[in-house]
């Protein structure tokens, strides 16, 4: 192999090394958008990009999640590295707590934020109100 063919080899190994590595990180990484939605009978709350609403724990404080195990398995965490907030939102509101089980959790104005297992369909509220202390996050 002569030295412009070793030199076209070794860019377009770097480049796909490049390109491979991008790829990589952009995968690693999960944005999403919460938006505001509005139900009769449970009013304005928070949801994801899919509709799926938001929950807050009552039992929580700012920046410490109380439920674990069966608890999170029923009440999924919501987490993204980024949010992306609509009008009516803001985006320093919404901040980043690691659980005592390690993973990372999205708070909204410092409470952790869930799903609830129950909830199948884009603007499902099942789980307002549940034992009185789970409740859709108003914004």
């Amino acid at each position: 192999m002569n030295t412009k063919a070793k030199i076209m080899f070794a860019a377009m190994f770097f480049s796909l090394f490049a390109f491979v590595v991008f790829i990589a990180v952009a995968l690693g990484q999960s944005a999403a958008t919460v938006d505001i939605k509005s139900k009769e009978g449970v009013g304005s709350y928070l949801a994801d990009s899919k509709g799926m609403a938001l929950y807050y724990y009552k039992m929580d404080s700012a920046g410490k999640s109380m439920c674990a195990g069966g608890c999170a398995e029923r009440w999924p965490v919501f987490y993204a590295d980024k949010v992306t907030v609509p009008a009516g939102l803001k985006a320093e509101d919404f901040g980043t707590i690691t659980r005592d089980d390690g993973k990372k959790q999205t708070t909204y104005k410092g409470m952790p934020l869930y799903y609830f297992a129950g909830d199948k369909n884009p603007g499902d509220t099942n789980g307002q109100n549940v034992y009185n202390v789970w409740f859709v996050m108003a914004p």
